[in-house]
Order: structure tokens, then C-alpha cells, then sequence
């Protein structure tokens, strides 16, 4: 009996930590069948800047606009990552996160774990990209999370037609789909 009494309140205590720590909530599923990603990623080409076009609205980053991403390499192989965003619109507070990822698919370079809340990782897909690594999408196996980023804040219009193309080829759904004002 006192066994399953400590088991209990060990459960409790992790889901009240849990909850209070402001680990994210899912959202809901945007696509019920992830592909793995089209292609390889060579990671020193990944790094730099990105800027977020859309995405699918999580908790953490409700209300965000004006998103950006920066990759840096680590010299143990890990990514720093560094999420900023302004809450309320292109000109609101600015939030910034900063956490770290590590590659753990090493043939294609292209499934990541990130990390903001310390032991606690989540998946980072890179879907598909340019050629020329001037665009990314980016996903996760729930099909709950999804993030179209450039390397310019402000790309071509005919740029984010094709990123919303091909979005959809992947599977998502486009209504659940939240612009990124920049």
C-alpha cells in the first residue's frame, strides 16, 4: 500500500511541476501522417538566421510575431538555438528563448531534438528546404507543430505561395495555419 501511495504522489508532484513549469500543450493534429524528410541537411549551411512565415499557433508562441531563429554550431556537435519573437504584433515585447539541439539522425542530419525546459526535448524535423537553404519547413512527428521559415524577413510573394504548395503536398492543413507578421 505504501508503495502504490508513493508511486501516486510522485506522478502528482511530476504533472504539477510539469504544468507549472509552462511545458508546452500540443496543439491540435494538422497532419496525421508526417513524411520523413525529403532530404539530407548539410548542418554548417543550416546555421545562421531564419525567419519564421507561418506556422501552426502553439502556447508558446501565442500571439508571437516578428520570429526569428538563430543556429549556431556548437564545437561538440550540438546547435545553440535562439528563438526570439515580439509578443502582440511586429512592435510589441520582445521574448527570447534560448536552448539547444542535437542531431539524432546522423545519415541525413535532418531529425533534431530541441530543448528549452533542460532534460526535456522535443522533436525538430527539417521536412524539406532549398537548394540554396534559403527556405525550410519544419515539422515533428505529431503532426502537431509546424514552422515555415526564410532567410529573409520579407521574401518574395512568390516564394511564400510555393512554401504553402508545399505545405500542403506534405499533408498539413492550411486552416490551422497562423501568418507570421514580420
Amino acid at each position: 500500500m505504501k508503495k502504490s501511495v508513493l508511486v501516486a504522489t510522485l506522478l502528482g508532484a511530476t504533472l504539477l511541476v510539469t504544468a507549472c513549469a509552462g511545458i508546452p500543450r500540443p496543439g491540435p493534429v494538422g497532419n496525421k501522417a508526417v513524411p520523413e524528410p525529403a532530404r539530407s541537411v548539410d548542418v554548417p549551411r543550416y546555421m545562421g538566421r531564419w525567419y519564421e512565415q507561418f506556422r501552426y499557433e502553439a502556447s508558446f508562441q501565442k500571439d508571437m510575431d516578428a520570429v526569428s531563429a538563430d543556429y549556431t554550431l556548437n564545437d561538440d556537435g550540438t546547435v545553440r538555438v535562439v528563438n526570439r519573437g515580439r509578443r502582440g504584433g511586429p512592435d510589441g515585447k520582445v521574448k527570447e528563448a534560448v536552448g539547444k539541439a542535437k542531431i539524432v539522425d546522423a545519415r541525413t542530419n535532418a531529425k533534431l531534438k530541441v530543448s528549452f525546459f533542460g532534460p526535456f526535448y522535443g522533436d525538430y524535423w527539417v521536412l524539406d528546404h532549398g537548394e540554396a537553404y534559403d527556405w525550410s519547413i519544419v515539422g515533428e512527428p505529431s503532426g502537431r507543430y509546424l514552422w515555415a521559415l526564410t532567410r529573409e524577413a520579407k521574401p518574395d510573394p512568390a516564394l511564400l505561395t510555393m512554401l504553402e504548395r508545399r505545405v500542403r503536398e506534405l499533408g498539413y492543413d492550411w486552416s490551422l495555419v497562423r501568418m507570421t507578421k514580420q
